[in-house]
């Protein structure tokens, strides 16, 4: 069975293209904790009404409960699964590995990617809100502007944080949080990097090399 995989990578760094075709042609099962809790609160489990509760009452989702939710949605012995929006500091990745992981082969892929590329990247988004395809002005345009290609949509949104400012100040908060785990895995020997700069096709490259050693 393949290692579980850890994605790490800033906003904008193309972990989530990457997750998908693991998903697609690996036959990973992709855990993002945002997908998850409202999944749980969805299906109106015990879990899913305490996880309910907590955002009713306006507080966050603390560690233990997100780690619960992982393990409830974890098949270890089945499965190779892709954890991704967790951790976010060096305490998640200490928990994740001792609560949910355990003796589970696992590994960290970075999606190394210099701040101002991952700048300009973010400030050029652009998404479909008929079909959710997202796009890049500067790499990945639509073959008409304006237009989706997928669903032929006009709505291609860009958001409201995605303004220099704001992504410039999310990019230096992200860079203090991940250097942390960086060195957590860097220090089990478990960690990867890939080179995000590159087109997806190439970036996926190195992914499957790094599957494959």
């Amino acid at each position: 069975m393949r290692p579980n995989l850890i994605l790490l990578g800033a906003p904008g760094s193309g972990k989530g293209t990457q997750a998908n075709r693991l998903v697609s042609e690996f036959g990973y099962k992709h855990l993002s904790t945002g997908d998850l809790l409202r999944a749980e609160i969805a299906k109106e489990s015990d879990l899913g009404q305490r996880v309910k509760g907590v955002l009713d009452r306006g507080d966050l989702v603390d560690d233990n409960m997100v780690l619960e939710l992982l393990k409830v949605n974890c098949d270890l012995e089945n499965a190779s699964h892709i954890f991704d929006g967790f951790p976010r500091n060096n305490e998640q990745a200490r928990m994740l590995d001792e609560v949910v992981l355990g003796d589970s082969t696992a590994l960290a892929i970075y999606f190394e990617l210099d701040l101002g590329v991952l700048k300009d990247r973010l400030v050029n988004r652009r998404t479909c809100k008929d079909c959710g395809v997202i796009y890049n002005l500067l790499f990945n345009a639509p073959k008409t502007e304006g237009v989706c290609d997928s669903c032929g949509g006009t709505n291609l949104e860009h958001r409201k944080d995605d303004n220099e400012e704001t992504v410039s100040n999310r990019l230096q908060v992200f860079k203090d949080q991940v250097e942390p785990i960086l060195a957590h895995y860097e220090a089990k020997g478990t960690l990867r990097r890939v080179d995000a700069s590159q087109k997806p096709g190439e970036v996926f490259t190195e992914v499957e090399a790094v599957l494959g050693n």
